[in-house]
């Protein structure tokens, strides 16, 4: 049963129309958070949580200044009615290929596209954490940053432009985790690996091969560990990246 207004919790997500978004919306709202979802889409009339539209915000994060209105919406709606920002996710993220699906490499990726990519995967996570860091501050909140195994090596099927972002962010973790942890803010990664989505590439079978536990992820046992890095139980973790992959890191 949700708590009331005054004492529930909030999550406030990127990248929520599916994966690990959606298994994400489903275990915060089970433990009666509040989550405020943003996409790039408008609110689904199919919703498969219990919300409505005046819980979620459409954003197209590539655009600065349709990112900057976003953040003014969500204090905005957070004030209205006194809810609490406990947590950020970060877990938009786009990674373009090109016309005939192959993905795009540090050459021919275009400078359109990088920034397109960065400003997605890289720009908008700290512009929404700066933005609401005071809401954060308030009640000692969590920042989690979705980053992906892809920043840490060449990936067959993830572009440069989105390999070198989510690098970039895993860096950036470390320097939020820094600079957040004295106002009593946390910030942690995680990093999945191959996890079983509606967008995974034709071929991913032959990387499972080479997956010590043999198998896929699930976008629940992902949301599993972003609840853990977003409550209590993780309050003395700060400036980690956890690696989601089933061992394909080691």
């Amino acid at each position: 049963m949700p708590l009331s207004n005054e004492i529930r919790k909030t999550l406030i997500l990127t990248g929520a129309s599916r994966g690990i978004g959606h298994a994400t919306v489903k275990r915060f709202s089970s433990a009666g958070w509040r989550v405020i979802t943003c996409s790039r889409h408008p609110f689904p009339e199919d919703c498969p949580w219990e919300a409505g539209p005046e819980d979620h915000i459409q954003v197209d994060l590539a655009d600065e200044g349709n990112t900057f209105a976003a953040i003014a919406e969500m204090k905005e709606r957070l004030k209205a009615d006194g809810s609490r920002l406990n947590a950020l996710v970060n877990n938009a993220a786009i990674s373009p290929k090109l016309e005939d699906g192959a993905r795009m490499g540090a050459i021919d990726t275009t400078v359109d596209d990088w920034k397109t990519v960065f400003n997605v995967n890289f720009f908008a996570p700290i512009m929404l954490a700066r933005g609401l860091l005071d809401e954060l501050a308030s009640v000692r909140g969590a920042v989690l940053n979705v980053t992906s195994i892809a920043g840490s090596r060449v990936h067959p099927f993830a572009g440069a432009a989105y390999a070198t972002s989510k690098a970039a962010l895993a860096a950036l973790t470390r320097e939020m985790a820094n600079d957040f942890g004295p106002l009593g803010v946390r910030v942690n990664a995680i990093a999945p690996g191959e996890i079983d989505t509606s967008i995974l590439s034709p071929g991913t079978e032959k990387i499972v091969e080479q997956i010590p536990m043999r198998r896929l992820g699930t976008p629940e046992e992902v949301a599993k560990i972003i609840y853990v890095l977003c409550t209590e139980t993780s309050s003395y973790v700060n400036g980690a990246e956890i690696h989601i992959n089933g061992g394909q890191h080691v």
